[in-house]
């Protein structure tokens, strides 16, 4: 009845998934939040800057919140659903407007200072925007039926002085009315010889208008009387916002960057889903299971949280699906080989699932190390994908270690499967007998041919060799900096067709916008990619958008970078780089020792540099993102190293000491085969996402999933030929100094019954 019991509950618990699954995930995904990247729209980075040059005015914190709010009230008058406005660095402000159709119109409702004034002919202030009643502005109709705006001024009196004074200035008896105007830079007459967007209008007044009620007319539109009503309500703005960075997403880009990172998604699930059920049989099927639930649980918590899914989010939730897979394999490994040396199924499973909790945690905790620091230090949706990388790590933890050995248990407690190991990847003919008494340090492996620590100073040298020509190269060619870590503008342009880089050079030449750097890229070579040296402002950017609309149908992507932004950004780079370092570093001398610690660090080095003089000879373009590749790496490279020195600190406690250095070696060459199959397997699940991502993924994240390649292969070879053979030689100096090596400590780690190396 128990063995019935326990298959009747896995079943049970199959059908309460998948019937919440089938019945929730429709609401749960018209619910996620979709960022400008995957639906068009804009993102502007402002500084908050004195309203005039050389003023004594200050920037408080104050005056930076109420900007804000100002900002925000804005927005409500273009009726944009759940605008992102974050104060950063005390004096900034960044504004995320998502789905927003006229970007045009949204980025001057934004930047304009709205500080209403009325002037005389020679521009002598007579009142301002502090003259009129808040919230009174209001969209109306004139006597003859032309749209004006109505106002309401606090003090009818002084209004009635004004008009009395103007009136008496025939024949340029004007009342000149200002939206935005900075005293000192035009004067009336040169500007209505040269209109500018900022003059409303130029009333004449010939008596005295004693009344609080004031009428703004002009060649304006209804839609126009709306929005000059609405920002005038919202307040005025008594800074100048200076743009600091810039990007821009027209609605086609986002959605057909959305189809093909989703369609990349299923192609790189599909593929790790058949490779589990081949590779490992039964738990491969609770994998499967598990990772489905996984999925479904992560935009769960990240529609809870409000999360905004941008594309970088997306591949984070497709690479973390890579990730999850490596709980389970480290387990199903482990249980693989407690059935080779004889034992139960039963015991097999108890013991695989104690013995991989230590790596899993330690894995877990260092790519959350990397995670959060990226988070903390990167921008927009560089902040998506590590939001989604830290919720993917904890999901993960709680599907593949609770949710796969729940219910994987129920299926092994049942004894349905008592003496099957091939339902677990094992033949019968792989099976030890357990009266032979053989250790898993005893296991033959495919590798033990492999002689690692008494190859490592070829390895050595190959790296050497390698680092050396990566710093030649990358002294003589440099970096191929985007202008994320530079200035300048990037302009994305997306046509019906294919295109060559003569055609769009000729195209910008003709329209005033000539570059020599461009790139072609997209699937059906429909995309160009042109940057220029210089930030353009925020009419160059609508005058330019406008332009490549009208000649290839749809609006281009527009990023600009200031130099300070770019240098910072820059530096953040850096620091969350060297953070995350020290991080790990400290983390791993506590879990294990410090040789360990430093031999892992110096092969994240390794893998971090090779990255970049890869880059560097392909002259790919390095972005923020490129920085979100490396951090992702450096937390899975350490992974990797992790579980082999997990093994090598278990092998070292069967022995008890060591009195030579080749009985250090053998240790390390043997720990290193028993966890070579794990760790190309994982690579392996991981590589499946990233090659789908970088074959049928979006081009925008084609540098960020090479990255992601180049890091993952250069990750498995450092932890096998680098760290792993520097820590063997930092050990055997001990082994010299000490005549032997104690491999035993009373000290006992989290979540494990063995004694600490």
């Amino acid at each position: 009845m128990k063995k019935r019991g326990r298959i009747v509950a896995f079943l049970l618990l199959l059908v309460i998934f998948a019937a919440t699954i089938g019945g929730t995930a429709n609401p749960i995904l018209n619910n996620v939040k979709l960022g400008l990247d995957l639906q068009g729209g804009f993102e502007v980075l402002y500084e908050v800057q004195p309203l005039k040059t050389g003023s004594s005015q200050k920037i408080t914190e104050d005056v930076v919140a109420d900007t804000a709010k100002a900002l925000r009230n804005r927005i409500d008058v273009l009726g944009v659903s759940e605008p992102s406005i974050q104060i950063e660095s005390n004096n900034r402000i960044r504004v995320q407007l998502a789905g927003v159709s006229d970007q045009k119109k949204a980025r001057e409702l934004l930047s304009t200072q709205a500080n209403l004034t009325f002037r005389d002919a020679d521009d002598k202030l007579l009142l301002d925007g502090n003259d009129l009643k808040a919230g009174k502005a209001k969209a109306n109709f004139g006597e003859n039926g032309n749209p004006v705006v109505t106002l309401e001024m606090k003090d009818p009196s002084k209004f009635a002085e004004i008009t009395t004074e103007v009136a008496a200035k025939a024949p340029e008896n004007v009342m000149v009315i200002w939206l935005d105007f900075e005293e000192g830079k035009d004067s009336y007459k040169e500007e209505m010889k040269q209109p500018k967007p900022r003059f409303i209008s130029a009333p004449s007044v010939r008596q005295t208008i004693n009344s609080s009620n004031v009428e703004i007319s002009g060649s304006f539109t209804v839609e126009e009387t709306k929005d000059l009503a609405g920002i005038l309500n919202a307040g005025a703005l008594p800074v100048h916002l200076e743009e600091m960075y810039s990007t821009s997403v027209g609605a086609q880009f986002g959605e057909q960057a959305l189809k093909q990172t989703i369609t990349a998604g299923i192609v790189g699930i599909s593929a790790i889903f058949l490779f589990m059920l081949f590779y490992y049989r039964l738990p491969g099927l609770v994998a499967v299971i598990t990772l489905s639930v996984y999925i479904y649980l992560i935009l769960v918590v990240f529609t809870a949280i409000n999360g905004v899914l941008t594309l970088p989010g997306v591949a984070a939730l497709l690479l973390g699906v890579g990730m999850a897979v490596d709980a389970n394999i480290l387990t199903y490994e482990r249980i693989k080989e407690e059935l080779r040396i004889g034992s139960s199924i039963k015991t097999a499973f108890s013991k695989g699932a104690k013995e991989a909790f230590t790596a899993i945690l330690d894995a877990n905790v260092t790519t959350l190390l990397a995670a959060v620091v990226l988070f903390i230090f990167g921008t927009s949706s560089v902040k998506g994908f590590a939001t989604m990388l830290i919720i993917s790590i904890a999901v993960s933890f709680i599907t593949a270690v609770w949710g796969s050995r729940l219910m994987l248990g129920l299926l092994v407690q049942s004894g349905l499967f008592d003496g099957k190991t091939g339902w677990f990847g094992i033949s019968k003919k792989r099976v030890h007998p357990p009266e032979e008494h053989v250790d898993t340090l005893d296991l033959t492996t495919k590798f033990d041919r492999f002689d690692f620590v008494h190859s490592r100073k070829r390895f050595y040298t190959l790296s050497i060799v390698l680092l050396i020509a990566g710093a030649i190269i990358l002294g003589i060619f440099k970096l191929n900096l985007g202008i994320d870590f530079t200035k300048g503008t990037r302009a994305e342009i997306l046509a019906d067709h294919a295109i060559t880089k003569q055609e769009v050079s000729s195209y910008l030449d003709k329209i005033g916008s000539p570059t020599e750097d461009i790139v072609i890229s997209g699937n059906d070579g429909n995309i160009a990619v042109a940057r220029y040296k210089d930030d353009f402002n925020q009419d160059e950017i609508n005058k330019f958008k406008a332009q490549i609309a009208d000649e290839y149908g749809s609006e281009p992507n527009v990023s600009t970078v200031s130099p300070t932004v770019g240098q910072e950004l820059a530096w953040n780079a850096v620091k969350a780089l060297a953070i995350a370092a020290l991080g790990i570093i400290i983390y791993v001398a506590f879990r294990f020792e410090w040789r360990m610690g430093l031999s892992a660090i110096i092969g994240l080095l390794h893998d971090v540099f090779f990255m970049i003089a890869i880059f560097s000879i392909l002259r790919l373009e390095v972005d923020i993102t490129f920085i979100a590749a490396v951090l992702t790496i450096v937390g899975y490279s350490i992974n990797d190293t992790i579980v082999t020195f997990d093994r090598i600190r278990e092998n070292l406690h069967k022995i008890g000491h060591l009195d030579n250095e080749k009985e250090l070696a053998d240790i390390i060459n043997k720990s290193l085969r028993q966890t070579l199959g794990r760790s190309v397997n994982t690579v392996l699940t991981v590589l499946i996402v990233v090659v789908a991502l970088l074959a049928l993924g979006a081009p925008s994240i084609r540098p960020f999933s090479i990255a992601l390649l180049i890091g993952l292969l250069a990750g498995t070879y450092s932890s096998i030929y680098i760290s792993a053979q520097i820590w063997f030689d930092l050990k055997k100096r001990e082994i010299k100094k000490n005549g032997k090596l104690k491999t035993t400590k009373e000290k006992k780690q989290w979540g494990s019954d063995e004694p600490v190396v």
